[in-house]
């Protein structure tokens, strides 16, 4: 089986996944896989994650402008290509609009560099820093600057108004680190009204050093 033909099929299955878990919904959100040439697959615009057909699953050149293959690529994908530029080791990216997430994106935070408290170990080593990128009209290709400096110092980033980008070195691992942050997001919220005990910066430094990412 070829690279494009596998990663044409995890995406499918991923989308499924992810959509019956209720973490996609309608057409929105998006997943894209780079292949070893610097081309990346991209969900299609208007599609459904929960019923993807992998052979029209959108094949865009490095350029992030022209289309090899499958359907009109997702309108986000130029935040995609900003994403792979920045950092080498993303081999594929999550982005969904999940209720709890989008939530959170939709609140005031004092630290746009870091808007959730480490709350619990799995946070820290699979999401870590979570900053904040400012609101931008979808499709707005001014998006993907902002988005390219933030990916200088994070995989994992909350669009204000919109939803989560979280980048791994495969599909598995930014899906579960996506899982991840929306778990988190959850918790933050149940706890709203509560005093919490965040990890101290001794208990993030141990599991840095135990977990580098």
């Amino acid at each position: 089986m070829s690279e494009n033909t596998k990663a044409r099929d995890e995406i499918t299955r991923v989308g499924e996944i992810l959509y019956n878990r209720q973490l996609a919904h309608g057409s929105a959100g998006n997943l894209s896989q780079r292949l070893d040439d610097g081309s990346f697959l991209i969900t299609p615009t208007n599609s459904s994650l929960g019923h993807l057909d992998p052979a029209r699953i959108s094949h865009v050149a490095p350029d992030g402008a022209t289309l090899l293959a499958g359907d009109k690529p997702s309108k986000e994908a130029f935040f995609h290509l900003a994403v792979y530029e920045e950092r080498p080791t993303a081999r594929a990216i999550v982005h969904l609009h999940s209720t709890h997430c989008v939530a959170i994106s939709c609140m005031c935070h004092k630290n746009p560099d870091n808007i959730l408290p480490t709350l619990t170990a799995y946070q820290q080593m699979k999401i870590g820093k979570l900053p904040l990128v400012p609101y931008y009209r979808p499709g707005d290709k001014a998006l993907a600057d902002a988005v390219r400096i933030t990916s200088k110092h994070s995989h994992a980033m909350l669009l204000a108004n919109h939803g989560p980008i979280v980048a791994g070195k495969s599909l598995n691992d930014a899906t579960w680190a996506y899982e991840e942050l929306e778990e988190t997001a959850k918790i933050f919220l149940l706890l709203a009204q509560h005093k919490t005990s965040p990890l101290t910066p001794e208990q993030i430094a141990e599991l840095n050093k135990a977990f580098p990412s």
